[in-house]
């Protein structure tokens, strides 16, 4: 091994201040979103898994719009849709039901996401 630089002449590494404080601001801020879009994600998801059952029943619109209602008021993360809401149309031999809805969400005042729901039963 040859002769070390000086100290004063080495090169230093590592992360500045300001680019220290800058990372930690935008990593608090995705997770500040992420708490607020889960439940949403979570609504969206229970709201499915209710429509894929009651696809599979093969009840007739009037029915299946009932049984949502009803349980939309056993489970609260189905309350971003009524039975109206639900689009239902038969193919060949079975119910199809489709969904769509927005959701606003305050991530600080004045600032909002608006994520746009959809989907349908297989």
């Amino acid at each position: 091994m040859g002769p070390q630089p000086p100290l004063h002449t080495r090169r230093q590494r590592g992360l500045s201040a300001p680019s220290l404080l800058l990372w930690a601001l935008l990593v608090a801020a995705a997770a500040l979103a992420a708490v607020r879009v889960l439940p949403s994600v979570n609504e969206y998801y229970a709201v499915r898994r209710a429509v894929e059952r009651l696809a599979a029943t093969n009840g007739s619109p009037a029915e299946i719009r009932a049984a949502y209602d009803r349980l939309r008021g056993s489970e609260p993360p189905l309350a971003v849709l009524r039975g109206d809401d639900l689009a239902i149309e038969r193919e060949g031999d079975q119910v199809v039901i489709r969904f769509a809805y927005a959701k606003e969400i305050e991530l600080m005042a004045p600032v909002y996401l608006l994520i746009k729901y959809h989907g349908r039963s297989r």
